[in-house]
């Protein structure tokens, strides 16, 4: 169960990871992201489907740009990870 939940979270800060490149240069491509990260084309480009899929990307033909979605996930991910990152330390707290 551990395992797993460590591969989520580093599952999800590749997308974070992705997401802020697509936002910091679009547009860009599977292979400047693989390059500069270190993450295999696979990767990335699931990463890619998974952030299109909720909206907050779309392909072009010079690389992924965002959309008119984005910025408004952006403004609300922090108190999201904050409030997620407190129900964890609850998690934590019952268990001693």
């Amino acid at each position: 169960m551990i395992e797993r939940l460590e591969n989520e979270v580093n599952m999800l800060n590749r997308h974070r990871q992705v997401l802020t490149m697509v936002i910091n240069r679009e547009p860009i491509g599977i292979v400047t992201m693989s390059d500069e990260t270190g993450y295999p084309h696979h990767k990335i480009r699931y990463s890619l489907r998974v952030l299109e899929e909720e909206n907050l990307i779309e392909p072009s033909s010079q690389g992924a740009m965002t959309t008119g979605e984005t910025a408004a996930f952006v403004d609300q991910l922090d108190s999201k990870l904050d409030e997620i990152n407190s129900r964890l330390t609850e998690i934590k707290l019952n268990t001693q």
